[in-house]
């Protein structure tokens, strides 16, 4: 028996038996279509977290005040009291040959008025660095120019949801902005910069950092943002960071460095244990979809137990025999897989136009995963009908017994 042979067969049983057919392939599609679906979201939920960390700049490392302490019970009484950042402390990281920009940052709310307009928003205050470090553009004008960390200038830069609230119908720039009790020149307008990790660019005036901590009565920084020269620069710098403000500090290492290669495999490695579990979760609706192509094709092979007969009489061999229920098997499953694949994709469409904003798509090894799988499933549940077909007698067979 050639191979069209087998599958034409495999064919007439299935187009003779609809119902059967459409169940298999109902089931079959559910199946796959909630496989893909899960994978889609959640490899596009891992990417999109990952791209968000990797937007924040090149080679970044964060310097935070205070040690965290990964020891557990209270805190040291005695010799590790955390001391604030300061702009002596971000000076002193220059020395360091593996640093190519160092942006320190204070940070506040306050309200900014123009012309009798007035809204709360968030004021950074850095130097000139930031603009490189997190890899910001203009829209207009200038950013903060090169100055002495130590000097306090009444200049800003505002982001475009601020000046579309306060300078509507004016151009911004040159324009007198008031911060609390302050005023300050705009100088420059970001591009449009979205919501990247909780800050949103649009919505911020940024300062001279000098003039901020003037503007905040604070001496101390929020962070410091560096930007290491080269991938394998990066941990060369973590450890001069460490010595320089280690030496400062009256020999306490009491600072916490996040660098952004760690935080994005963190979450790769969290976000990818994610999709291969829902996978799997996914997964046990192929079982089931599985269990009932076995059922349904164990009925087959007592409904067509005459037909089986027939076939071993006319010299059929047992593969032979084996191979029409796996032939069976196969097309039921790739076209349920098929079918699954077209639903999960109507789907994903969905959840695109839904939330535009968040980019579903799925994997190329998601979608040939989907397939092997399903074609898989119809071998393995295609196995029990199958060899049972094969192992019935031919002269028992003819005779419905």
């Amino acid at each position: 028996m050639l191979i069209e042979d087998t599958f034409h067969h495999a064919l007439t049983s299935i187009k003779s038996q609809w119902l059967r057919t459409v169940l298999i392939v109902l089931a079959m599609s559910i199946g796959i279509a909630s496989v893909t679906v899960l994978i889609a979201l959640s490899e596009s939920a891992r990417s999109y977290i990952v791209n968000e960390f990797e937007a924040l700049g090149t080679h970044l490392v964060i310097v935070l005040p205070g040690r965290t302490e990964t020891t557990g019970g209270a805190p040291p009484i005695f010799g590790e009291t955390p001391r604030d950042l300061t702009l002596e402390d971000a000076g002193s990281l220059s020395r360091s040959p593996y640093i190519a920009a160092i942006a320190p940052l204070t940070i506040g709310v306050a309200p900014v008025t123009s012309a009798g307009l007035e809204r709360e928003t968030n004021v950074f205050g850095s130097t000139h660095e930031l603009l490189r470090v997190r890899h910001l553009t203009m829209a207009q004008g200038i950013f903060l120019p090169k100055i002495d960390t130590d000097k306090a200038l009444s200049i800003c830069v505002i982001g475009q949801t601020i000046r579309k609230e306060l300078f509507a119908n004016t151009s911004a720039l040159g324009q007198w902005l008031r911060i609390n009790d302050r005023r300050f020149r705009v100088i420059g307008v970001l591009a449009s910069e979205g919501e990247s990790i909780g800050v949103d660019f649009d919505e911020m005036v940024i300062i001279p950092v000098a003039s901020a901590q003037a503007l905040f009565d604070t001496h101390s920084l929020f962070r410091i943002l560096i930007e290491a020269k080269s991938r394998e620069a990066m941990i060369k710098a973590v450890d001069e960071i460490k010595k320089i403000i280690k030496l400062r500090h009256e020999g306490e290492e009491d600072i916490t460095i996040i660098t952004q290669d760690s935080v994005v495999s963190a979450f790769n490695k969290i976000l990818l244990a994610l999709t291969v579990a829902v996978g799997c979760i996914g997964g046990i609706s192929l079982i089931v979809a599985g269990v009932l192509v076995m059922n349904v094709m164990l009925v087959s092979v007592t409904q067509r137990t005459a037909e089986i007969g027939l076939l071993k009489a006319l010299g059929a061999s047992k593969t032979q025999v084996q191979w029409l229920f796996l032939a069976e098997s196969i097309l039921l499953s790739l076209v349920g897989a098929l079918t699954g694949l077209l639903i999960g994709q109507l789907v994903i469409s969905v959840i695109q136009t839904v939330y535009p904003k968040f980019p579903v798509d799925l994997p190329n090894w998601g979608l040939l995963s989907a397939l092997g799988v399903s074609i898989f499933t119809g071998l393995a549940f295609g196995v029990l009908p199958a060899r049972k077909a094969a192992g019935l007698d031919p002269i028992a067979a003819l005779a419905k017994r």
